[in-house]
């Protein structure tokens, strides 16, 4: 396969999957992983795509938001890891603020069920697993619901969190770097989440790896705004430098 046909296998590729992954790409056309940075490279130069960690994604997607179904298929051996080593975080902590999102949804599901909790959350999925729990006191959060991630957004459910003092709140986030901070698609998700951060005595992001350099439309909140990022083994040592340096404590599950 020549450069340029491989260069637009590449950009199908990216926009029919909207991302590839160098390695697992390198494998499939045998060719090196050098080469396959070389042609994002070269796509990315022409304004097709955007470079992440370990691979790329089509660069007119940046503001493109999966549905909360499709995008819990993606990495769930990396957000059942992330969520279970993000307990350690809970540690005296009676009352927990969940954002919505498919890692805190896996995290609400391993919750400890031998000590009482207060929930606090603006999602529907995780106001439903935790609803019939013995030992949770739920509080959901009001609003306005977005179909997309079934989240619940607007004034209802910000100045509600400004009423509240929660001792820890995890937050999901849909792309996290050194330069841009905490990203995601939708202006008023981004408010709520700027909300919860305010609300919280701590702040930790749970995320996986893949979300690494994919900076989106709105920033929510800086890296040093967060206490801690629980993310998963795919994040190299040179980006967990990068992401302390910046602020938070990194923990990879």
């Amino acid at each position: 396969m020549y450069a340029a046909e491989r260069q637009q296998w590449l950009l199908t590729r990216t926009r029919d999957a909207g991302r590839v992954d160098v390695g697992a790409v390198a494998e499939e056309l045998q060719v090196t992983p050098e080469t396959i940075r070389r042609d994002l490279g070269t796509l990315e130069r022409q304004g097709l795509v955007r470079r992440v960690h370990g691979g790329a994604i089509p660069a007119d997607r940046l503001d493109f938001e999966p549905a909360i179904g499709q995008r819990d298929t993606v990495a769930g051996p990396e957000k059942e890891r992330i969520a279970k080593a993000a307990l350690a975080e809970l540690e005296g902590c009676l009352t927990v603020l969940l954002d919505a999102g498919t890692t805190t949804a896996r995290l609400a599901s391993v919750l400890p069920t031998d000590r009482e909790l207060t929930v606090v959350t603006n999602s529907l999925p995780i106001a439903s697993m935790l609803a019939t729990r013995p030992n949770v006191v739920l509080r959901l959060l009001g609003g306005r619901v977005r179909g997309t991630t079934m989240a619940a957004v607007d004034d209802w459910m910000t100045d509600t969190l400004a009423t509240l003092t929660v001792d820890v709140a995890f937050l999901g986030t849909n792309g996290f770097s050194p330069e841009r901070g905490l990203t995601t698609p939708d202006p008023a998700e981004a408010a709520a989440k700027r909300a919860m951060i305010a609300a919280a005595r701590r702040a930790v992001v749970v995320a996986d790896a893949a979300k690494y350099g994919t900076d989106q439309f709105v920033r929510f909140a800086r890296l040093d705004q967060v206490d801690a990022l629980v993310t998963d083994t795919g994040l190299d040592d040179a980006a967990t430098a990068a992401i302390e340096a910046a602020g938070p404590r990194v923990v990879r599950a």
